[in-house]
């Protein structure tokens, strides 16, 4: 059989474009793309396997952007980092974004994408807490002062029952763990996609969990942010990091094993890969609520924006009736 012979200055022409892509250059426009910047809101977990997926897929790049992820330090020095320029966009879970656009941070919501809230009360399965009931009389371990422990009361109330049915203990964030796996508690209020896998892999245990949103009380988790300055001074961009973002779920979502390998080196605080696969599983079922089941990730509906505002400013997270307009940017939402 007779080979083809290789148009040289054809490959040459694909070669040199392999390679600035690979340099940060939109294979599309033959642009530079633009240098972004994303604080997530903790050190890097499963729930953030999406956006290294789309850094790795090039999803971020086909849009023009060269994105930078780096750890954040709770979701409130996100907010504050983004509201004052240091990060073009941040990681962030809403209650952090109301209360401190309430106070004057000028930071809006560009697209939140867990929508079904992640709060449960997690315990040891064989604790057999299957329903809000099961909770009178037991010690839980929680935060003072934070967005959970000012929701627990509803999610309490809405299911017939009081601060004084429980017995809270408070500790900071990382000591719920370890009072629970110490068994000086018997359960926790915390994030269904974050410190139970971590629990049921350091402990060998099986783990359960009363999610707040099975049990009559929803409101959105963490999303996308950025500066107002930023909507009005680069729309373009802005709307092109929340289809990018967007993108990247829709694709993570198809490849799930793919999306948490793309995670690997990301930091030294990196959870086993185990734990990676749970977390970020257990995020995928908190993407849409009934409302915005057929809208693509990170798109938002009114109705649900407006239940967030309202259970907030009912548990005093915020202290006034926010406006809808002054805190989400449904006009950058990505669309089919």
């Amino acid at each position: 059989m007779k080979m083809k012979r290789i148009p040289w200055a054809a490959l040459f022409s694909a070669l040199l474009l392999t390679a600035a892509t690979a340099c940060g250059s939109n294979s599309a426009t033959g642009s530079k793309n633009e240098a972004v910047t994303l604080t997530l809101n903790w050190y890097p977990y499963g729930e953030h396997a999406p956006i290294y997926y789309g850094v790795k897929q090039g999803i971020f790049a086909k849009y023009g952007i060269d994105l930078k992820v780096q750890a954040g330090q709770g979701s409130g020095k996100t907010v504050q980092a983004v509201g004052g320029g240091q990060s073009e966009f941040g990681w962030a879970d809403t209650a952090a974004v109301l209360s401190a656009a309430e106070k004057g941070v000028p930071v809006k919501s560009v697209g939140v994408f867990l929508q079904t809230t992640p709060a449960s009360v997690q315990s040891f399965a064989e604790k057999r807490l299957s329903k809000p009931a099961d909770l009178r009389g037991i010690k839980i371990a929680a935060t003072a002062g934070d967005a959970l422990s000012k929701t627990f009361p509803a999610f309490l109330r809405k299911n017939g029952m009081n601060n004084e049915d429980v017995k809270l203990e408070n500790t900071d964030a990382a000591g719920k763990i370890a009072a629970l796996l110490s068994g000086r508690v018997d359960a926790l209020i915390g994030f269904a996609n974050d410190q139970g896998p971590t629990i049921q892999e350091k402990s060998g245990k099986p783990m359960s969990y009363l999610r707040f949103s099975d049990f009559k009380l929803n409101f959105f988790g963490d999303g996308l942010i950025t500066a107002r300055q930023q909507l009005a001074r680069k729309p373009d961009l802005v709307k092109r990091m929340v289809a990018a973002m967007s993108e990247s779920w829709s694709a993570a979502e198809r490849d799930p094993q793919g999306a948490v390998a793309a995670m690997a080196g990301a930091s030294e605080q990196l959870p086993p890969a185990a734990v990676l696969v749970d977390q970020f599983k257990t995020t995928l079922t908190l993407l849409h609520t009934e409302a915005s089941k057929t809208l693509l990730p990170g798109a938002n509906t009114a109705v649900d924006w407006q239940q967030t505002i309202d259970t907030f400013k009912q548990t005093e997270i915020i202290g006034t009736q926010l406006d809808l307009g002054t805190v989400w940017a449904e006009d950058v939402a990505p669309t089919r």
